[in-house]
């Protein structure tokens, strides 16, 4: 939606095209119902495809519905536990076994704030179990802040669950 209104004024602010005083009018029809629309999500901010809350998995439901699958499609409710501090291209939240799940995003074709950490977050997309290469965790590990000890520690690959989310609805 709110490209929708970036879209709007963009077209509206464009020299190069005349607007009759009723296709202005219309414009600030359109605006004025996106904007109202934009209101009614009440402090929630959007990345990627456009979701919403309905039908979201708590972290437990999804951990009982993950289980014995190697992937599956589904929206989920959680905290954000840690952001890459870099960008904002990853972030993390804790499963009910205590583990955390990494949320990347589809093409890393976006981002999210690098101070969500706390914040109630729900991500559309899909969750697997992958094979975390060495040098991947080298990354992210140090994409987190961590010494060149604790990165020079990672020898082993991990098992973990993973997900690619292709939209995210910040609380």
């Amino acid at each position: 939606m709110i490209a929708a209104v970036g879209l709007i004024f963009t077209t509206a602010c464009s020299p190069a095209e005349k607007k009759t005083e009723e296709s202005a009018k219309e414009q600030t029809e359109a605006t004025e119902e996106v904007v109202e629309e934009t209101e009614e999500l009440t402090d929630s901010v959007h990345f990627g495809q456009m979701i919403d809350a309905e039908g979201a998995l708590t972290i437990d439901e999804f951990a009982s519905q993950m289980e014995g699958k190697d992937s599956m499609n589904v929206k989920i409710a959680a905290v954000a536990t840690d952001v890459c501090q870099k960008k904002g291209c990853w972030m993390k939240v804790q499963l009910a076994d205590g583990s955390e799940m990494r949320i990347r995003f589809k093409d890393y074709g976006f981002f999210v704030p690098k101070d969500i950490s706390g914040k109630e977050v729900v991500f559309d997309g899909i969750a697997f179990n992958e094979e975390v290469p060495v040098e991947d965790l080298k990354h992210y590990a140090e994409d987190e802040g961590k010494s060149a000890e604790e990165i020079a520690a990672i020898t082993e690959p991990e098992i973990k669950t993973s997900f690619v989310a292709t939209g995210v609805l910040i609380k």
